[in-house]
Formats: C-alpha cells, structure tokens, sequence
C-alpha cells in the first residue's frame, strides 16, 4: 500500500466506550497508554498497534479484537 493512500481499518473504541459508559481517560488508565495514543487510535491516525495494547483494550472492555477494529472493503467517501 502506498504511503498516501489512508489504510481501510476503522476502529470502534467511541461506540465501545459509549456501551460501557467509559472515558478515554479510563481506558487509557486501565491499559497504561497514554490518552494521546489512544486517541490516535480512536481518530484512524495510527499507523500500528501492537497486541499487547489489543489485548488490553479488549481485557478492559470485555470485547473480541474484531469489535475494536475492522476491514472497509471500499472507501465511503468515494463510494469506491
């Protein structure tokens, strides 16, 4: 994938904080990252994750990798 193009994986961490009545400061505690970085991960600015950060989001949030993060088959804002 070439470096301009945007990556196609959306992450859900604002629907899963918004289910479990939590802040990104909270889960950023609870996972021992800072807010900044997850935000970056919230606003689709990242460029990596590593699995022990995963596995601590999906610990604290009680959820599975697939409801943090998915693939987009195409691009919405084309309708590509």
């Amino acid at each position: 994938m070439p470096p301009e193009q945007p990556h196609q994986i959306e992450c859900h961490l604002d629907r899963l904080l918004a289910e479990r009545g939590m802040t990104l400061a909270e889960l950023a505690a609870r996972v021992d990252v800072t807010i900044a970085n997850l935000s970056i991960l919230k606003n689709r600015r990242a460029k990596a994750i590593r699995f022990s950060t995963l596995s601590a989001i999906c610990r604290e949030l009680d959820c599975q990798p697939g409801d943090v993060l998915s693939y987009r088959t195409s691009d919405r804002r084309t309708g590509a």
